[in-house]
């Protein structure tokens, strides 16, 4: 599968440090919701702020890299989408199996969901809404990246 001429792989290559930056967020926060941290410094430490602002790092690389256009956007939101949903589902998973508890599987954060309802919203609504939003916001800012900050034509 090829958009714009760049393959799957080409994506993965081009998102890997941000995949591994969303995965440090996750992996921080798990720590320090083990380590009983107070809830805003938790909330501070966000796989959902995370996210977006790899998504943010990712349209920058794709406009400054020539890396396609719109169509790698959508595609890059939907593969940091899954990122982020991913490891999310794999902590409520763990939390579940285990019989311990974590921020990911915390009641105020399940709405009284069971586990595998909690992980069927993150694979339905977590991945569909995250790319939605992630599409519409990539797009806008790779719009207002093509219009103020044209590249030339030989870089």
């Amino acid at each position: 599968m090829r958009i714009n001429g760049f393959s799957l792989r080409d994506h993965l290559r081009l998102l890997a440090p941000l995949f591994g930056l969303i995965a440090a967020v996750w992996a921080l926060r798990l720590v320090m919701g083990a380590m009983g941290v107070s809830g805003r410094l938790l909330s501070i430490c966000s796989v959902s702020v995370a996210g977006p602002a790899a998504l943010l790092l990712a349209v920058l690389l794709i406009h400054s890299r020539h890396f396609g256009s719109y169509t790698n956007v959508v595609a890059t939101a939907f593969l940091i989408a899954c990122c982020q949903q991913g490891l999310i589902i794999a902590a409520i998973a763990f939390s579940t199996l285990t019989g311990t508890q974590n921020v990911y599987s915390a009641p105020e954060f399940s709405y009284g969901m069971s586990p595998l309802q909690h992980i069927l919203g993150h694979l339905s609504f977590g991945v569909g809404l995250g790319t939605l939003t992630g599409s519409a916001m990539g797009c806008l800012l790779f719009w207002l990246l093509r219009k103020f900050v044209p590249l030339q034509a030989g870089r």
